[in-house]
Order: structure tokens, then sequence, then C-alpha cells
């Protein structure tokens, strides 16, 4: 798919980290479809923070059937988000294998792969 239409559909810049853990989704052949998940909206996908609701970045559906949502974060917040993986991880854990969350930093997508790699 085309970068430039990646960053005017789902309002992302079109350079830098999370534009290009989109483009990585987007290029997966495991990926069916996959959405830019938005803040504060009524249908977006969300897991509940102690204090508050956490929206994660991205939201595919994998052509197996299974949910992936990805939270990317930069290497310079990715230590302060440990609540988050740690949700992500109960929530994964409770779909029996039919959810998975990753937070990959620093452009290691590689993660995603390895998370989908897990059945």
């Amino acid at each position: 798919m085309c970068c430039r239409w990646i960053a005017q559909r789902f309002g992302i810049k079109p350079s830098g980290e999370e534009f290009d853990c989109a483009a990585y989704l987007d290029s997966m052949d495991e990926v069916q479809y996959w959405i830019r998940n938005v803040e504060n909206k009524c249908r977006s996908f969300w897991l509940q923070l102690p204090k508050q609701k956490f929206y994660p970045d991205f939201v595919a559906m994998l052509k197996d059937g299974r949910i992936l949502v990805v939270e990317y974060k930069g290497q310079h917040l990715y230590d302060g988000e440990e609540v988050k993986r740690q949700i992500g991880a109960v929530w994964a854990e409770a779909s029996n294998g039919q959810c998975l969350f990753c937070m990959p930093t620093d452009r290691n997508f590689e993660i995603i792969e390895q998370t989908v790699a897990i059945s």
C-alpha cells in the first residue's frame, strides 16, 4: 500500500517511528487489515488502566482470525509504560490465544513478528 495513503488515511505524519510501525504492519503477510486506533472515540478499542483508559495505537485482524494490538513507544517513553505492557499482557493472556499485544520501541518491529508467531 502506498505510504502517502497510509499517512493521509490514518492521520499519521508521513515520517517518524509511528508511521514506520504502521507501514510495517501494512507489509505483513499475516495481517488481513488494520486500523489506526483513535483515542477517545466511542468505538475505539481501549484497555482500563488504574485511573484512565489506554488506547493502543493500532488494532489488526490477522488472517488466522486472531487480533493483534500494537502500542508503539519511542525509546524515551518506553520505561515509563510498564503498566500498559502489564495490562496488555493480562488482556492477551485472558483471551486464550485469540488476542495478542506488543509494545515495540526504537523501530524494533521484529517484536511484532515474534508476537504473531506465538500460537
